[in-house]
């Protein structure tokens, strides 16, 4: 492979120059390398075959009014539209080999996050933290498929309204069960650091429903919050979605909709945190992203 260190191309040639070759991995090692993204015809048309647009609009067309209606309404809770939406739930559904189409929730929407407790684990508790000043993964406006790290500074403010929407089937197995979801807020006042609990109980049994709780006052600055959820002398499943962290008008909480919920980030991205990491995880116990026909 021949090694460069600039490449000058004329001028009018830079189109034949894209069509062929494109930058590799741009945070490692410069190199160019061959462009596969460019199809014929040909190719286009027997992917266009193969494609889940086309599988799912076969569905879509078939809807009536009110159900396509019911698609909108949904995702309208995520920012997306009805079809994407759709489209998104439809092929996440074809790879967990479930038939048919799902029925759109406003409380959950897709993927959602999953704790399951078995023997002989009783317990498990996740972590998210929200210091002053944190990294994240974001889009990079019109590449597709390309993340960027970025750095965030989350300026605290009260009011600060935490909630989630959860299903829970739980069973005690000692003599202390619990299941919750809280914040931790630390505060500085008069020079002494202090530490207040915003705490929602959860259910151990429930269908889907929407919790929230709000702090209103606090005295002295705000220095940093993490989010907790925790399960003790449980066994059982939670599942949970659109997870909310508010103050100044923005939810702050990574992965809101519960995607990825245990992503990790490594080589250029190793400085962002994982979205949800495990502080108490006997054997047993797991928690990740799914896909559930509820």
């Amino acid at each position: 492979m021949a090694k460069t260190s600039y490449i000058d191309i004329p001028s009018g040639l830079e189109e034949s120059f894209n069509k062929g070759l494109k930058s590799g991995d741009r945070f490692l090692y410069s190199k160019i390398i061959r462009n596969d993204t460019l199809l014929s015809k040909q190719k286009k048309r027997k992917l266009a075959n193969r494609s889940f647009f086309s599988y799912c609009s076969v569905f879509w067309r078939s809807f009536t009014t009110i159900q396509k209606e019911a698609w909108h309404l949904a995702a309208d809770e995520t920012n997306l539209n009805g079809w994407t939406l759709f489209i998104q739930d439809q092929i996440a559904r074809y790879h967990q080999g479930l038939p048919a189409t799902a029925t759109p929730s406003l409380l959950h929407q897709s993927w959602v996050g999953e704790i399951k407790i078995t023997s002989p684990a009783t317990e498990i508790k996740i972590v998210q933290f929200h210091p002053h000043n944190y990294w994240v993964e974001q889009k990079v406006v019109g590449k597709k498929g390309m993340y960027k790290p970025v750095e965030v500074t989350e300026n605290f403010g009260i009011p600060l309204q935490i909630g989630l929407n959860y299903k829970s089937n739980l069973t005690a197995v000692g003599p202390n069960p619990y299941a919750k979801f809280y914040a931790l807020i630390k505060n500085s006042y008069q020079a002494v650091d202090d530490e207040t609990e915003l705490k929602i109980d959860l259910d151990l049994i429930h269908d889907w429903q929407i919790v929230t709780e709000t702090l209103s006052s606090l005295r002295g600055t705000i220095i940093g919050y993490t989010l907790f959820i925790e399960l003790h002398d449980l066994q059982g499943e939670l599942y949970f979605d659109k997870v909310q962290a508010i103050h100044n008008g923005q939810n702050w909480v990574r992965d809101p909709y519960c995607k990825d919920i245990a992503k990790t980030f490594t080589k250029a991205f190793q400085q962002i945190p994982q979205n949800w990491a495990p502080l108490i995880l006997p054997v047993g116990a797991e928690y990740d992203t799914i896909y559930k026909d509820f």
